[in-house]
């Protein structure tokens, strides 16, 4: 399948470098984000990996891969945020009236999505499934999650089982999946719904969206910002010192 679209290689990944109306929506894509957490998880987990380095879209969610990219090759990109394909495939498919549907958080929270979507976006058919729970989902969980998927047949799906999770399982169930597009998105499921306060305007525009996430949840986002910033960063000038010498 050949894409159209403008990327640039970055830490073994090609980031997607193009404008979002450049986004393909009518061919079989499985979209997925990067950012220094994920990447630093990956490092450590074959089949995160895997799933990044095999997806037809790779957003750069996060101003470390921005970064990183401009650092180690000189090329600018912006950031493209989980939050932001999220709009952009629902403003996309309201227009066509086309259909999506939720797959993860909780039956509280999609209920949540489902009521938004129905006033923001009249029409847009929208379904959902909250899967249980879990590490790690059995057999007969998998094949219910795609049975309520396929009956539904949504023009995009989005899932939100938290990284490495929801990437790893939509990878190895992308082609039993019946949907032209598979968008992992995580937090963005919290965000629509407003269970969680996605960090204002105001940090998004000064690039420190990370660090409004980190004062509204310390304890939680500390290990992702602090300690892996570090980790990533240790990385990337390790990789700088390598190509200089």
């Amino acid at each position: 399948m050949e894409l159209e679209y403008k990327t640039i290689s970055c830490l073994e990944y090609k980031l997607y470098a193009d404008d979002l109306r450049s986004f393909p929506l009518n061919q079989k894509v499985e979209i997925n984000t990067i950012n220094q957490y994920s990447y630093c998880i990956a490092e450590k987990d074959a089949e995160f990996k895997n799933a990044l380095l095999n997806s037809e879209v790779l957003l750069p969610d996060g101003v470390g891969m921005t970064w990183a990219s401009n650092f180690l090759n000189g090329h600018k990109i912006r950031k493209i945020a989980g939050a932001d394909i999220h709009e952009y495939l629902l403003d996309q498919i309201n227009e066509a009236e086309g259909s999506c549907f939720y797959l993860g958080a909780s039956e509280s929270t999609l209920v949540k999505i489902q009521n938004k979507i129905k006033k923001q976006y009249p029409k847009i058919r929208v379904g959902s499934y909250s899967p249980p729970f879990k590490p790690y989902f059995t057999k007969n969980d998998t094949t219910l999650m795609i049975q309520k998927v396929n009956n539904f047949k949504p023009n995009i799906l989005f899932v939100g089982m938290t990284a490495p999770k929801q990437e790893i399982w939509s990878h190895a169930n992308k082609k039993q999946l019946n949907v032209n597009v598979i968008c992992s998105i995580g937090a963005v499921f919290d965000f629509y719904a407003g269970t969680v306060d996605r960090p204002s305007q105001f940090w998004i525009n000064l690039k420190l969206e990370w660090f409004g996430r980190l004062i509204k949840e310390p304890k939680r986002m500390w290990k992702r910002y602090i300690y892996y910033g570090g980790v990533f960063l240790f990385k990337i000038l390790k990789i700088k010192i390598l190509k200089r010498n």
